[in-house]
Order: structure tokens, then sequence, then C-alpha cells
């Protein structure tokens, strides 16, 4: 949003190329053409817009720094961007493809979404919308039993593993979130349990919590 402070990006982790993506103002040099979806549509803008020149490593992060309750869902004391950034093991991005720079398993681990769930769970709103989401997403109809990963739609991934899908993909997912009937809340949610299964891992995506801060952060006590 236009009003929040993103120069820390440029200030503390100014070793890394940025593009800050404002979603509520068109005369932006970086923008969406609406504010819908969260994050995801700013996600997907970036890879349409940049997929023939994309960095080794492409971090995704939402605009906050760090404080409660804003970044209550990243892991490290002082919830800072800056803190998990500074110590994401490369290396691992590089051999995985993939890391959620969240490795507290809840909320999302290890059942989140369970499409054909039958009686469904009050509350569970996303769940009851994914597997059409997934066919108009995906153009296929091998909808997962179970879909689980940590919140909260903030990754890196490795420039390799986005190429391994073509164009066309990424700009399905982006005309997908732009047009859909569903509400942000909604939308964004399947994008934030999809993101996972786009960069190729399984649909349950719960690695040992421990096992991950040492993967991803390399210290199996980061938090």
């Amino acid at each position: 949003m236009s009003w929040e402070d993103t120069s820390w990006v440029s200030n503390d982790l100014n070793e890394w190329r940025n593009v800050i993506y404002t979603v509520d103002n068109p005369f932006a040099s970086h923008h969406t053409p609406i504010n819908k979806g969260r994050e995801s549509l700013a996600y997907l803008q970036y890879i349409v817009e940049h997929y023939h020149d994309l960095p080794a490593t492409i971090i995704f992060l939402h605009s906050h720094k760090d404080g409660w309750p804003q970044a209550w869902h990243t892991d490290t004391l002082s919830y800072s961007n800056v803190e998990s950034v500074r110590s994401l093991q490369i290396d691992f991005v590089q051999k995985n493809g993939f890391a959620n720079l969240r490795c507290q398993e809840s909320p999302g681990c290890p059942d989140e979404i369970q499409p054909f769930r039958n009686p469904s769970r009050p509350g569970k709103t996303a769940e009851k919308v994914y597997a059409q989401a997934w066919k108009e997403l995906h153009n296929n109809t091998d909808v997962p039993e179970v879909v689980a990963a940590p919140c909260c739609s903030q990754f890196a991934v490795s420039r390799d593993q986005v190429l391994q899908r073509p164009k066309s993909d990424y700009e399905r997912y982006y005309n997908w979130v732009l047009t859909t009937d569903l509400p942000d809340d909604l939308s964004a949610r399947v994008m934030e349990y999809s993101w996972h299964i786009i960069f190729g891992q399984k649909a349950v995506y719960c690695p040992d919590t421990f096992q991950c801060y040492q993967d991803v952060y390399g210290s199996a006590y980061f938090w």
C-alpha cells in the first residue's frame, strides 16, 4: 500500500536488487492494475514482467519490516524480515528450488486444506473453493486430497525453479487472481496454499521445524 514505509528494503538489504509493487497507486513506478488478491497479484506480476531477466535467487516479501502484530508470522525473535533475509541459506534455495521463510508449522500444517472434506469444517472457507480454483489455475482436475504448508506467503525461489514452468503458466495464474470473483481473502488464501506446489514441492510440504531452520537459516535453533 502507498502509505507503508518500505525504505527498509533499500536501507537494510541494499545488497539485494529490489522491485517494490504498490497496489493502490497507478502512478507508482511499479504498480499492479488494481488492488486484488493481496500479495499474490504483485508476486505474479513480478514473475511475468521479469521472466526473462530473473536473478538467481528471488525472495518474495510483504511490505512490513518487523514487529508484532504485522509481522507475527516471521520466524525471528523480533519478527524481522531483515534478519530472515540476512540469514537465508542461498545454497539451500538453489538446491531445493523453494524455501518457505516460515518454519513454524502452525497455521498451515499438517492438513490445512482438504478440498473434499465431508462434512466441511466451519471457518475453512478456502478449502471449499480450492478444488474449483485448482481446476481454473492448473487446467486439470488432479486436485490433491490434502494441501498443506506453513503460512504465510513469504518465500524464496531459485530462478531455475521458476523457469521450470513456462511464462504462460504464470500469466494464467495472474489472470486468475485478476479476474476471479472470489473475495481477496479467499483468492489470496488459495494462492498461499499453492505457491509451494507451483514451485515444485509436493502438495503437503511440512518439513520438520528444526530441520527447516537448519536448512533455511543455518541453525536448528534459529528462533
